[in-house]
């Protein structure tokens, strides 16, 4: 049994890069779905940041943009991919949108950070940088798209999700360790 578990059903790499793609955007899309609003902010909490964190450090950097890109692209195309089911360009202009953005940045930086394992910071510190970079880019876009001061948007955009957002990055790091190995030889 154990035999027929380690065993590769797709053999071509490209498929399971395809597919891991593929994976990433439907993680991010319903990360999304699972949405607390809060009565405080414009933004809600998500499960995103736990499918970027992981997705990043799984994926190379070219997979992972791929993912990214292709995820905001469904939205923009109309697809309801965003948090509260949102979709289109308009999107783009909305107070979270700069969130969407923060992935971005937060993958690469994850993907800068693992290229030299054991040089630099911790995995956990890792992911919690990512998900600071993440909540700080979506503060810096409240405040343009809202308006406020830079106080007022850390104080809506990036203090009420940073525990949460550490307690993410803990638990992405414990399924990352788990899955790197297994991943890193299908991919």
């Amino acid at each position: 049994m154990e035999a027929i578990l380690r065993r590769e059903v797709i053999l071509n790499k490209q498929i399971c890069r395809a597919c891991a793609v593929g994976l990433t955007v439907t993680c991010i899309t319903l990360g999304a779905f699972v949405r607390i609003p809060l009565p405080f902010t414009p933004v809600p909490l998500t499960l995103q940041t736990f499918f970027i964190l992981l997705s990043a450090a799984l994926l190379d950097r070219r997979l992972m943009l791929v993912s990214q890109s292709g995820y905001i692209l469904l939205g923009i195309l109309g697809l309801p991919v965003f948090t509260g089911a949102g979709s289109g360009p308009a999107y783009l202009l909305s107070p979270t949108a700069g969130y969407l953005f923060g992935f971005i940045l937060a993958s690469l930086f994850i993907g800068a950070s693992l290229e030299e394992p054991g040089k630099g910071l911790s995995l956990p510190a890792v992911f919690c940088i990512a998900g600071a970079i993440i909540l700080l880019t979506g503060s810096l876009w409240l405040k343009v798209s809202l308006g406020i001061s830079l106080t007022q948007a850390l104080l809506m955009g990036f203090a009420p999700f940073i525990l949460g957002d550490c307690l993410k990055a803990l638990a992405a790091a414990g399924v990352y360790l788990g899955l790197r190995k297994r991943v890193k030889a299908i991919l």
